[in-house]
């Protein structure tokens, strides 16, 4: 097995970073997938994410093939199933559902998708994917089977994340859920931010001022979907904001 760490070196070494989510089900639309596109091109972020809780395989690559052809950006598959894996994207998380007791999103899914990645080109991310409470219940949930932590239990998330390291997993993502009406708090990522690999945060980040809080809280890379398909003007803002830090 030969896997180069460009992408894992690139996201540990991410300051303030933003990724947009591309859900391969919104974007079979040309007119949307254009207006995505449009997004990334004037945001110009650290990363793109791929992925959604129910998109099939056809959908998944044909947004990967449609955006390798149209930007430069590292594209990287955020997986809700193995049908959703594809090598030709730069890189896959390879999520373990370590807030859940679901085997199948713990282990089983991954022995299936084992033989596939083992020896493919893609960039492999082992990742613990923590799900909190984000006051709705959220299809990661539904489909996953499992109770998100609720974000007052600072230590249990805590204690949870530093299993995920100690076992060797590379990442953390700390989710809230897509469209989320409360976001990862300050408090849990001020307490995960310092354990040493990178931190991603997403769901229920809709404002700048929330971006903001995040970063400066500690995460090493927020993940915005819902809200630029629901408010178009808010790329301009998050345009200013990335460029402010990072331009």
């Amino acid at each position: 097995m030969h896997k180069q760490s460009t992408l894992l070196n690139k996201l540990a070494n991410t300051r303030k970073g933003i990724a947009i989510l591309i859900d391969p089900e919104k974007a079979s639309d040309q007119q949307q997938f254009d207006q995505q596109l449009a997004a990334i091109k004037l945001i110009a972020p650290a990363f793109i994410f791929i992925g959604g809780s129910t998109v099939s395989a056809t959908e998944m690559n044909s947004v990967v093939e449609r955006l390798k052809a149209s930007t430069g950006i590292p594209l990287i598959i955020f997986p809700g199933g193995i049908s959703q894996i594809n090598t030709e994207a730069d890189g896959i998380l390879f999520l373990s559902l370590i807030s859940g007791r679901n085997p199948r999103y713990l282990i089983g899914a991954h022995v299936e998708a084992a033989s596939q990645l083992f020896d493919a080109p893609v960039e492999v991310i082992s990742t613990g994917y923590i799900l909190v409470e984000g006051g709705i219940t959220s299809a990661v949930a539904r489909v996953s089977e499992t109770d998100p932590i609720p974000q007052d239990e600072v230590s249990l998330i805590a204690s949870t994340a530093k299993a995920g390291i100690l076992l060797g997993m590379h990442c953390l993502y700390v989710d809230a859920g897509s469209g989320a009406s409360t976001p990862v708090s300050t408090a849990i990522i001020n307490a995960l931010s310092g354990l040493g690999c990178p931190l991603i945060i997403g769901g229920g980040l809709r404002t700048i001022a929330s971006i903001k809080k995040a970063h400066e809280a500690g995460a090493t890379l927020v993940v915005i979907g819902n809200k630029l398909e629901e408010d178009p003007s808010f790329m301009k803002e998050l345009a200013q904001y990335n460029i402010k830090n990072n331009g």
